[in-house]
């Protein structure tokens, strides 16, 4: 091959997975870098899982950042250093919970000879985060104890947080969850589409119409003083709960074959770690987890609020949240479970008025699709509201101090 000839597809994977080792040999681990493999399929960052040489060396995760939606990905990354060092420093001081296995935190990897936890190369923004070995996650509920388990990992990390100062964190999504922002902004949208809006699009415009009153419910409250800021992890789906697979070191030693398989072990992907209402978490959590067709499915007149996977995912919640929740918190959870999925579905289909220029689509009124699924949820949990409230009131008095 003559020295000015385009290099093959091979040597051009070779370049790139030498570029790769380099990268994660700028961190401060602690052996050479034996193999950088992709890991996961996520939509919003490029994630690679680290083996170091040696025998038993722990692995970790590098990823590039993307920094298109995370514009300063330097706050993002001080929210999580000062989030995993608050709850490392609470576990550190806790007993360890009957019954139960050890819950972990991602540690962050500093840069080699600095403190500063990030590497700049060219326009990319890297980053290294210890791997959770020994877990597993899911995109769908598989049972009623799994959603207990959803509910208890939730929990488990909002109570970790919970008195870490919301004021030591950035805002680095500002208008994230500020329903009322979004309803303007959907407005200012629908004003300007007029033509060819199709008859499936125009039950969803009827459909916010009639709930516009909704929007500023937990707005309303948090500026009446009676809900707070505090540290939230922001995108609580399903799969960002990791579950020990009883496969190895997650086992408690001593506690019989694959034990603690199934338990919740750790909460990850905590770029979202922001202020603002555990209600988000909460709404956002339930919405994922108690539609069992999923915020995809095509199907969406079938879609439905499962009642049971809720109250079991609930039970989990408030048995660790409790110690700082307070009555008005409670008399707005079931307003949460209501305003999120309704919220989501009017991202959605302004989306969809707005020509698809935010959410990725694969197909011609995907973003419609997906507003209907939402709203259907929506009209499923309202349809479902005083079992909902029954439900929280009777946790509320059975978890009491």
């Amino acid at each position: 091959m003559s020295a000015s000839a385009a290099p093959t597809a091979p040597e051009a994977a070779g370049a790139a997975a030498r570029d790769l080792v380099a990268i994660a040999e700028g961190f401060a681990l602690p052996a050479p870098v034996a193999a950088v493999e992709p890991l996961g399929q996520g939509n919003v960052n490029d994630t690679y899982l680290v083996s170091l040489r040696g025998e038993g060396q722990p692995r970790f995760v590098l990823q590039r950042l993307n920094t298109r939606v995370f514009r300063r990905p330097e706050l993002v990354m001080g929210n999580i250093s000062a989030v995993c060092r608050h709850v490392g420093q609470r576990l550190d001081q806790e007993p360890a919970q009957p019954g139960r296995l050890a819950w972990q935190v991602p540690q962050v990897v500093p840069a080699r000879g600095s403190s500063t936890p990030w590497l700049v190369r060219g326009e990319a923004f890297w980053r290294t985060l210890s791997f959770i070995e020994d877990s597993c996650s899911h995109e769908t509920i598989t049972d009623l104890e799994h959603a207990r388990e959803i509910g208890y990992g939730l929990g488990r990390f909002h109570s970790l947080i919970s008195d870490l100062p919301a004021a030591e964190l950035a805002d680095t999504l500002e208008g994230f969850h500020i329903t009322p922002a979004y309803l303007a902004d959907y407005e200012r949208v629908l004003a300007k589409s007029t033509a060819g809006r199709s008859a499936e699009a125009e039950q969803c415009i009827a459909f916010v119409e009639q709930r516009q009153g909704l929007a500023p419910v937990l707005e309303q409250a948090r500026a009446a003083g009676r809900l707070q800021l505090r540290p939230i992890h922001g995108d609580p789906k399903i799969n960002n709960l990791l579950m020990a697979s009883g496969a190895g070191r997650g086992v408690a030693a001593g506690s019989g074959n694959r034990a603690g398989s199934g338990q919740a072990i750790a909460l990850v992907d905590l770029d979202t770690v922001k202020p603002g209402l555990v209600h988000y978490d909460i709404g956002d959590c339930l919405r994922s987890a108690c539609n069992r067709l999923g915020e995809e499915t095509r199907d969406w007149q079938a879609v439905t609020f499962d009642l049971e996977l809720a109250e079991a995912l609930l039970e989990g919640y408030l048995g660790q949240a409790r110690a700082f929740l307070t009555p008005d918190d409670f008399a707005h959870i079931a307003d949460a479970i209501r305003l999120i999925p309704f919220e989501l579905g009017l991202r959605f289909l302004t989306d969809h008025l707005a020509g698809d220029v935010y959410f990725k689509v694969s197909h011609p009124g995907h973003n419609l699709e997906r507003a209907l699924v939402q709203f259907q949820l929506t009209r499923s949990i309202e349809a479902q509201l005083p079992a909902i409230q029954a439900i929280v009131e009777r946790l509320q008095a059975e978890v009491a101090p």
